[in-house]
């Protein structure tokens, strides 16, 4: 049996979207794990991805304020058909972040990350897999705004796949809110 994953970070919404595109809303309610890595900015999204998630792990980000860090663990952990998440909003720097990462996280098999709002799929010499989804509301020099989707089976991470939602037009700028 498989495990559905989904994986986003950053979204700010309002600020950067007025809401989620209708197409990430339907993946999320087909999702058995949505997974968000920080920087909601507002607690109403959350309160709407609990209620459209089977199962919702979060964290908070630097944009996020008391409410939401009332709410939300800095760093998530959980265990997920044998395999090890660990979920926190920024890593620091690009370079030299795998080693960071799996001197932090030596005991995960997988690390979700946020901020940077570029998509990042790596693994540390240690075999921890780096997964940072991008946004979906706001592509940050990206040719798109992103989400990923993942399985979980065979005591592995599957499947792992960069979604990209609303391409950019040809003028470069990005696509109007939903």
């Amino acid at each position: 049996m498989s495990v559905r994953l989904l994986f986003l970070a950053d979204t700010h919404v309002p600020k950067r979207a007025r809401a989620l595109r209708p197409e990430l809303w339907e993946a999320i309610e087909a999702a058995d794990v949505v997974f968000h890595a920080g920087d909601w900015v507002d607690a109403a999204l959350l309160d709407e991805l609990e209620r459209r998630s089977r199962r919702l792990v979060g964290v908070w980000g630097n944009n996020d304020g008391p409410d939401l860090r009332a709410r939300l663990p800095e760093v998530a952990r959980v265990e997920i058909g044998g395999v090890r998440f660990a979920m926190v909003h920024e890593t620091g720097s690009a370079q030299g972040r795998e080693k960071r990462c799996a001197a932090r996280f030596p005991d995960a098999d997988v690390l979700v990350f946020g901020h940077s709002h570029i998509p990042w799929d790596t693994a540390a010499p240690n075999g921890l897999r780096l997964l940072n989804p991008g946004s979906p509301t706001d592509r940050r020099r990206q040719p798109a705004c992103t989400y990923m989707t993942g399985t979980i089976g065979d005591g592995g991470l599957r499947d792992v796949v960069l979604v990209p939602l609303g391409q950019a037009p040809a003028s470069g700028r990005p696509p109007a809110d939903p």
